[in-house]
């Protein structure tokens, strides 16, 4: 384990612009990303109501990438499933797994999949992330280091080139607690299923390689 987190700081330098000071984007994009996390405190079917709401309003414009998510890991084999919705565009579905990772890293790099298909559509001005692992997606903005800091570096490039190319371009991240079965997540696993597009990787470092590639 020791050796494994090795191998990914020595392949990330802390001289990569989208971890320097000044240049990071939450000094100059704070207002461009945001995180909508559910409380566990009122109704939870509030917040379905919610999310339901919300992917009505994205059915309707052509400028929204609605992005859904889900990482999972079952007999040493993660998986990591995202789905993108747009207006006027077929469903795009895309499953990657690789074996010796953690969870955290499958569910980063769902997310890094989800992200740079979405951010290469010229019209769209706003992504909304949904998944239950928002403590993942946060850590894509930490600036200390930490063993993830290859695929952040990678997401953190995309929503730079994405922000830059519009003012009005931005991102919402919105959890969907696995218990809440929403119907979209809950069926996520399922209907990836079908018209998959699957790449098995071997292990981290291959998972760390595709994703500075892509």
């Amino acid at each position: 384990m020791a050796n494994r987190s090795h191998e990914c700081f020595s392949s990330f330098s802390l001289l990569n612009s989208e971890f320097s000071s000044g240049s990071r984007i939450i000094d100059t994009f704070s207002d461009r990303f945001s995180f909508n996390v559910c409380d566990k405190r009122n109704n939870i079917k509030f917040w379905a109501q919610e999310l339901d709401d919300l992917t009505r309003e994205s059915s309707l414009s052509p400028s929204v990438a609605l992005v859904a998510l889900d990482a999972s890991i079952k007999n040493n084999v993660a998986t990591s499933i995202s789905h993108i919705h747009m207006v006027n565009k077929p469903l795009m579905r895309t499953i990657h797994q690789a074996v010796n990772v953690t969870s955290t890293k499958a569910e980063l790099f769902a997310i890094r999949c989800g992200i740079n298909q979405a951010t290469h559509f010229d019209n769209i001005s706003r992504i909304i992330v949904i998944t239950d692992s928002i403590h993942t997606a946060r850590k894509i903005f930490n600036p200390l280091n930490h063993p993830f800091q290859i695929i952040s570096a990678t997401i953190l490039s995309d929503l730079c080139n994405f922000f830059n190319r519009c003012n009005n371009n931005s991102i919402e991240f919105w959890e969907c607690p696995s218990h809440l079965k929403w119907r979209l997540c809950y069926e996520l696993r399922s209907l990836g299923l079908d018209n998959r597009t699957t790449l098995v990787l071997n292990n981290t470092r291959e998972l760390d390689r595709v994703s500075k590639t892509k």
